[in-house]
């Protein structure tokens, strides 16, 4: 454990806990201010598009064939060498452990070539914490987290602090919109080709919104997924202006769905805070990129008087330069790791939440 420090920090991230073998080098001044010195993504898109989804070995042996020349590539478009650090980090958990086996792996073999601390992130913490470097948020907020793997709503009291509110019962959102584009026989990842093809299409199909208007801010989304197959299979063959139509139909879904149950968090947010607390929404996580998804957050943190705030579109998706903010966070608050540290396939940012029914691993 080191000690907590004012002074400014350089610190390497590296990311490889799904299929964006990433580094980055970040630095945080002594005010507490981050700077993006680099920021490499390698993307394996190619090697899982044939299949539909990331296979996990194929992603392993893809980090093992890529980070190292990732790494070099962000020291040379910083223009530092590796004496210029002052801490490792890596997303340690929570994904496909092959791959956090290798990203951790070679940063405690850099931390320990070059005697500086070694951090292990939460690569759902840096999400979360991505705000304090692109916007220079700081603390209470509340987090609507969306990516492949996990929907959740958490109030976010400090690094390492988190109270959850709600999650997914079944499906993550971005999980939904994947399985989406499968059946509507579109391309991988599905998120993107799915805003594409809303946008020349109407909503004009009818879907459910589940778990709206219910106490407890849970998402579920298996149901809207059912509706969608049914909806696909009464007008099959499909039109181009179908598949159109359906996609926006679909998105308009997800974002009344995500409204309701953010707008409940808020409610939630606001009467257990103290009075005069921030009122601050932050959106992180691959499908934080969805513009219909930032404008319809956007009319609801407006009607709660919350601001939001939500990352560029390339600070969404998996990327180095969040574990290397996240790790100078924890650094500048002496919280180090020893080498001995695991990785780990799943990783609760809060251990201490109550079970959901149904929500598994992605509570």
């Amino acid at each position: 454990m080191a000690r907590e420090t004012n002074a400014p920090l350089i610190v390497l991230g590296i990311e490889t806990s799904c299929d964006e073998t990433a580094a980055a080098l970040v630095r945080r001044d002594a005010s507490g201010r981050g700077e993006i010195l680099s920021n490499v993504i390698r993307t394996q898109l190619d090697l899982h598009a044939a299949y539909g989804g990331v296979v996990p070995e194929i992603a392993a042996r893809a980090h093992i064939d890529l980070l190292d020349a990732a790494i070099r590539q962000a020291f040379a478009d910083a223009n530092l060498d590796f004496d210029a650090v002052d801490g490792v980090a890596a997303a340690a958990g929570p994904g496909l452990i092959g791959g956090l086996i290798v990203g951790v792996t070679t940063a405690k073999s850099i931390a320990l070539g070059l005697g500086k601390p070694f951090v292990a992130v939460n690569h759902l913490e840096a999400h979360a914490l991505s705000a304090g470097l692109t916007d220079g948020l700081g603390f209470p907020f509340l987090l609507l987290l969306v990516s492949g793997g996990h929907t959740q709503l958490l109030i976010v009291k400090g690094v390492g602090s988190f109270e959850r509110l709600g999650t997914t019962l079944d499906d993550a959102l971005g999980e939904a919109f994947d399985k989406a584009a499968k059946m509507l026989g579109l391309g991988y990842p599905g998120g993107p080709e799915v805003e594409t093809h809303a946008k020349h299409g109407s909503a004009n199909i009818k879907l459910p919104r589940p778990m709206k208007g219910r106490p407890e801010p849970h998402f579920s989304l298996a149901g809207l997924k059912t509706a969608l197959r049914h909806a696909v299979k009464a007008l099959e063959p499909l039109s181009d202006q179908d598949v159109a139509d359906l996609c926006a139909s679909f998105q308009e879904a997800v974002a009344d769905v995500v409204s309701d149950r953010t707008t409940r968090a808020m409610e939630i947010y606001t009467e257990r805070l103290e009075p005069g607390a921030q009122r601050a929404l932050v959106v992180a996580g691959g499908v934080a990129a969805n513009q219909r998804l930032r404008a319809a957050l956007e009319q609801v943190a407006g009607e709660n008087g919350f601001s939001l705030v939500a990352p560029p579109p390339e600070l969404c998706t998996d990327n180095a330069a969040m574990i290397a903010w996240a790790g100078a966070e924890r650094l500048a608050r002496g919280l180090t790791d020893d080498l001995g540290a695991p990785a780990r396939a799943r990783w609760p940012l809060d251990p201490d939440a109550p079970p959901a029914l149904g929500a598994g691993v992605k509570a």
